[in-house]
């Protein structure tokens, strides 16, 4: 079987300047997988070459074996390929569950029909209402997503990201802002990810990471510097040399 995701001698240039250098990347169906790295490692480039969002000046992404170098943003995500992002984009006035249904109706191809039509209705929103049980939002899914803790609000951008049923979900900081009492329930929800669903996550808490991730991906001035376990990671010398004591452990 193919990696769900991979890439191959990933280059990104902006004029002289070098952002991202030869990536060879694999990610594995079902994965757990972790990226991370300095500031300005190139974390958000790579993943924004991932989505769509910018082209590579060279190289090639792969889904499932096929070619989508050049495939759209929206494109991708009919593939299978979801992504949040670091700051949530959610309408913020709208109830918890209309969040997610709005998802799941645009991926059945229904969004514009689906407040007219009961039995479209009726479908869409058991499987949101299934979605909010799965990440402990079933509670709140009549509240207006602006009245919930943060931490709540990046725990439904994972459950719209879900709505689109993804094969590939990438979780861009989902701890950024978040204090460190709600960030536990952030790594308790991801536990509870489809096993399917293969997981890319970009962060900078070191501690959500090794309890989380299977494998790391270590991206170093645009380059991969290391792969491996949580705890070939936590081990690794240049690893430590590269965060300066930044508190990598396992």
């Amino acid at each position: 079987m193919p990696p769900v995701l991979q890439t191959e001698k990933l280059c990104k240039s902006f004029g002289a300047l070098t952002v991202a250098q030869n990536i060879d990347f694999r990610l594995e169906p079902g994965a757990r997988h972790a990226l991370i790295g300095p500031n300005g490692a190139g974390k958000t480039t790579f993943v924004n070459m991932l989505t769509g969002a910018l082209p590579p000046t060279s190289g090639r992404i792969l889904m499932g074996g096929q070619d989508i170098t050049r495939t759209n943003q929206a494109a991708r995500v009919k593939l299978g390929l979801g992504r949040t992002f670091q700051i949530t984009t959610l309408f913020r006035r709208l109830p918890v569950l209309d969040n997610v249904a709005l998802a799941v109706a645009e991926r059945e191809g229904v969004a514009r029909r689906m407040w007219r039509a009961a039995s479209l209705q009726k479908n869409i929103i058991e499987e949101s209402l299934s979605i909010l049980a799965t990440l402990g939002l079933a509670e709140d899914a009549n509240t207006p997503a602006q009245d919930l803790p943060y931490g709540k609000q990046r725990l439904i951008e994972i459950a719209i990201a879900l709505g689109l049923k993804p094969k590939v979900l990438l979780l861009d900081e989902p701890a950024a802002g978040v204090p460190s009492q709600e960030s536990a329930k952030i790594l308790q929800n991801l536990a509870k990810l489809p096993p399917e669903v293969a997981v890319l996550i970009i962060e900078h808490d070191m501690d959500l990471v090794f309890r989380f991730a299977q494998q790391i991906t270590v991206l170093v001035q645009g380059e991969v510097l290391v792969q491996g376990t949580p705890t070939e990671i936590a081990a690794n010398r240049r690893v430590r040399d590269v965060y300066l004591g930044e508190g990598i452990h396992a």
